[in-house]
């Protein structure tokens, strides 16, 4: 049988606010008509669990039934009937002092995934959780809220990723990262890519079901369940909460608003965008306020850490006019500098510039899908760069930049995904004026396994150097970025592994580089 996206304006009209929290999985049942969950032969939890979106009074849980998550119809094994979740949050880890219990209906129209909202929970403070259903229990996780309102914690330890395509590779990163220190994880997109996978660098020949390009709902419920079929991922969502968002690959390479790749016919992509961004939410702890209006979903948002950080989300691609000149590379396209063009959209960018003038925190980070700063890749007077990044987009770069300057933003820093490198650059107000001042610092971290192995430098990454004065750093390898923030610096620790084509990888710092707090730019 077809699966078919569900409606959410169908799932918010079924009898009000409380009825359609039960079918998004996010609010509390308390009468007996819905199924308890029936006996399974095998695990239930076989995609693994999760927490994000963490506020100072609680989290977002996540988990999805799945005793057989390549079953092709996208399925995961599970009946055709809505069956009770149960839930419980605690202190310590050996549940003895459980503070939040509750149970949750996980729905066939949302592939028996549950996103219960927890609330009331104290700021700044670690807990643990787990599921049970069908006679299994889940393995625990472990969560963290953020500081209260209006308090100024000592620090702040997080590490972003992005860019994880599982044919290029093992997810030994995520191991390491699930080993850190840290209070919470940002996700930058890119969490799965939609091409089929038969060919890869792991040496495994791969069921005929995930050679197709990933189009329709049920194939997107399989490709995720590809993806969380990784261990280390698991791993790393039950050990802290995240912060998700996406770029284009959980849809199509390079979309932009409703225009797909290439010039295909945009007719069919509305479809394709609303089974992929539902994919998307029954496989990521987010809130009700990020399921998906058909093709479209809300997904910047802007999430405090006391006083001391705030992580705007951006969303680089459902506003977005369409990239200049054909996409691509260019050195000759002036209809990049053009001034009404927009890559925010005119909504998202006054809320984004809304949020600078008004916000206290001291780290004020941007949570962006593809880099800011300029990406020359002519050492010499001219400037070729990509088009489909900020670069393809300059008036609008430009004065995002210039306002968050003019507005006092007290440290500007941009953390971003996408390019499969590693970069520590200066964020410019103009970067056609040569004396620009720097407003920001930028770091882009590099993919956990998209392009295989990769290197520590590349003839790319010399002529990067060569061309841009304001990149401090470059490396070709793979990994993740960790964070350690306080009132007087921020430090971003670029954590590389040398190989992902085969298991095992150890991991190491590559560079660290600093901001100092009131002083833009980086400093290695």
């Amino acid at each position: 049988m077809a699966v078919r996206p569900v409606s959410r304006r169908k799932m918010l009209g079924l009898g009000g606010a409380g009825a359609a929290a039960l079918m998004l999985g996010t609010g509390e049942w308390s009468s007996g008509s819905a199924h308890a969950a029936p006996a399974m032969p095998s695990d239930p939890f076989s995609l693994g669990i999760a927490s994000g979106e963490p506020r100072w009074d609680g989290v977002v849980l996540w988990t999805r039934l799945a005793p057989d998550p390549f079953a092709e119809d996208g399925r995961g094994g599970m009946p055709d009937v809505p069956v009770r979740v149960a839930y419980e949050v605690a202190s310590d880890e050996r549940f003895s002092r459980v503070v939040r219990r509750g149970t949750v209906v996980a729905t066939p129209e949302l592939a028996h995934s549950v996103h219960p909202e927890i609330h009331g929970l104290a700021p700044d403070r670690v807990y643990w959780y787990r599921f049970r259903a069908g006679g299994h229990l889940s393995p625990v996780g472990r969560t963290r809220t953020t500081p209260a309102p209006g308090t100024m914690p000592r620090d702040l330890r997080f590490a972003f990723a992005s860019c994880q395509a599982w044919q290029d590779g093992h997810f030994t990163a995520y191991d390491h990262l699930a080993d850190e220190d840290l209070d919470l994880v940002v996700h930058l997109g890119d969490y799965l890519y939609e091409y089929g996978v038969k060919t890869n660098k792991r040496g495994i020949v791969t069921d005929p079901k995930f050679h197709t390009e990933t189009v329709s709902l049920a194939r997107y419920r399989l490709q995720y369940g590809l993806y969380k079929s990784e261990a280390p991922l698991r791993r790393a969502h039950a050990n802290f909460p995240w912060i998700m968002t996406f770029d284009d690959h959980e849809v199509e390479n390079n979309w932009a608003d409703g225009i797909p790749e290439n010039g295909q016919d945009p007719a069919p992509f509305p479809a394709r965008r609303a089974a992929a961004f539902q994919a998307l939410y029954e496989h990521a702890p987010l809130r009700r306020a990020q399921l998906p209006a058909s093709p479209d979903v809300q997904m910047y948002r802007r999430l405090p850490y006391g006083r001391l950080a705030d992580f705007t989300m951006l969303d680089t691609r459902q506003y977005r006019d369409d990239q200049p000149c054909g996409d691509g590379v260019s050195a000759d396209c002036a209809d990049r500098l053009d001034p009404g063009r927009t890559l925010l959209g005119a909504r998202q960018r006054d809320w984004v510039l809304r949020g600078f003038r008004r916000s206290p925190a001291r780290w004020q980070v941007l949570g962006n899908q593809a880099p800011m700063g300029q990406t020359d890749h002519d050492p010499g007077p001219g400037t070729t760069v990509w088009l489909d990044p900020w670069d393809g987009y300059v008036a609008e770069r430009n004065r995002l930049l210039a306002e968050a300057d003019a507005t006092g933003v007290r440290n500007l820093v941009v953390i971003t995904g996408d390019r499969h490198q590693n970069y520590a650059w200066d964020l410019k107000r103009d970067y056609a004026d040569p004396g620009s001042p720097t407003v920001g610092a930028e770091f882009v971290g590099t993919s956990v396994t998209s392009g295989g192995d990769g290197a520590d430098m590349t003839a790319q990454g010399e002529t990067f150097l060569a061309a841009n004065p304001h990149m401090k750093f470059f490396n070709g390898q793979r990994g993740y970025v960790r964070v350690h923030a306080d009132q007087e610096r921020w430090r971003s620790d670029f954590r590389v592994v040398p190989y992902v084509t085969r298991p095992g990888a150890p991991v190491s710092t590559r560079a660290s580089a600093v901001v100092e707090d009131g002083r833009p730019g980086v400093q290695l």
